[in-house]
């Protein structure tokens, strides 16, 4: 089954749907944010004569942003509607650049991956775990990775037990809704944790700081929160992994974690830099 079916069906969100709403507020301030977010998980000041495969692109920000510090960039996502929100964005800032490609692609098939090349640096941030088959992707990034020094870029939801197995259901109750009602359902899902990080400020004498916390998330990484709330609240599939499966998942295959980034046990995800030793283990 393709993206497009799957998504009419109610078992996958329509990510690219989302962000390219996204891509109406997207302005230089968060590009700048994304580059940053890139130089400080991988320690870098630029990516100049480095390659990067972006796994599952998504908006197409990280990509972009990748571009602008130097490096030769590939993107790839199942969704179409993303496909066409990184073309955009390539249209915009780099029109007829050929170290940027862009293809519709499955971390999934293996027939796709064989034919790339390895890369210096492999990032895919939030969508292995929005695969349907989690683990056959994170193998399957893995692969292109460069021996001796490549790294791996990713970021997987964190397990947190009963309240993950919760959200699969709001999850899947969500892609069932018509489209109108969409937004309200997810309304109303986030609102009582809202307002819990409202009292939160309030009880430390700082109930501005609330809205402040909405008014700058964009320095998360160049996101905006209500688009990242209807994908927390919509990502179908959803898988998630405990640190420690990680770690001894890529052990075995000869990385060492270099850096990490963790949501403190709680909801969202867990953020992991991969250095790639000379021969697998």
């Amino acid at each position: 089954m393709d993206a497009v079916s799957e998504i009419d069906s109610g078992e996958r969100f329509g990510f690219g749907k989302n962000w390219s709403n996204f891509l109406k507020v997207l302005d230089e301030a968060r590009i700048e944010q994304a580059e940053k977010s890139l130089r400080t998980m991988l320690e870098v000041e630029t990516l100049k004569g480095l390659s990067l495969l972006d796994i599952g692109s998504g908006s197409g920000l990280f990509s972009l942003a990748a571009r602008r510090l130097g490096a030769t960039v590939h993107s790839f996502d199942f969704d179409p509607n993303s496909v066409a929100c990184a073309i955009e964005l390539k249209r915009r800032y780099f029109p007829n650049c050929e170290e940027w490609k862009i293809e519709q692609g499955s971390a999934l098939d293996t027939d796709y991956l064989d034919a790339l090349p390895e890369f210096d640096i492999v990032y895919s941030w939030g969508v292995l775990h929005h695969t349907g088959s989690m683990w056959d992707a994170l193998q399957n990034a893995s692969l292109k990775v460069k021996d001796n020094g490549g790294k791996l870029f990713i970021s997987i939801y964190n397990d947190q037990g009963l309240f993950s197995r919760y959200w699969l259901i709001v999850k899947k109750i969500y892609n069932r809704l018509p489209n109108f009602l969409r937004n309200i359902f997810a309304f109303f899902v986030m609102f009582p944790r809202e307002v819990a990080s409202f009292m939160a400020y309030v009880l430390r004498g700082n109930p501005s700081g609330y809205f402040r916390s909405w008014t700058q998330y964009k320095k998360q990484r160049g996101m905006s929160r209500w688009h990242d709330i209807i994908d927390w609240v919509g990502g179908l599939p959803f898988e998630v992994a405990k640190p420690e499966q990680i770690f001894d998942f890529y052990y075995k295959k000869g990385f060492s974690l270099e850096r990490l980034s963790t949501c403190a046990g709680g909801l969202g995800c867990n953020e992991y830099v991969f250095f790639k030793n000379s021969h697998d283990k």
